[in-house]
C-alpha cells in the first residue's frame, strides 16, 4: 500500500439540520475506526485552532483512496481534500530497508 498525506476540510452546507450534522459526525467516528482497523487510516491530526484534519492514509493508489476509502466517509460529500502522495525519505529515522 502507498501512503498519502491528506488534508480534509469539511464545510456543512447552509440550512443543514443540526441533527443531520450530529448523525454524520457520529457515523464518521465509527467509519474512521473501521478504516484504521483495515490499515487505511494510519494517523490523523487537527491543527490547533483550525477546523480541518491532516492525516496519513494508505491505499493501493489514489483512485482507490478517493473512491473507496475517503469516499466511504459519511462527511465526504461535504469535504474538500488535498492529497499528496508520499515516498520514504533516505534520512527518515523510521525507514525500513
Amino acid at each position: 500500500m502507498k501512503e498519502y498525506l491528506v488534508e480534509l476540510t469539511t464545510t456543512v452546507p447552509d440550512g443543514t439540520e443540526q441533527a443531520e450534522v450530529d448523525r454524520r459526525r457520529a457515523a464518521e467516528s465509527v467509519r474512521a475506526r473501521e478504516l484504521a482497523a483495515q490499515g487505511n487510516l494510519f494517523r490523523l491530526w487537527r491543527p490547533v485552532g483550525e477546523l480541518r484534519s491532516v492525516g496519513i492514509w494508505c491505499a493501493e493508489d489514489e483512485p482507490e483512496l478517493r473512491e473507496k476509502v475517503l469516499g466511504s466517509l459519511p462527511l465526504w460529500p461535504w469535504m474538500t481534500a488535498v492529497i499528496t502522495p508520499l515516498e520514504s525519505h533516505p534520512n527518515d529515522p523510521g525507514r525500513t530497508a
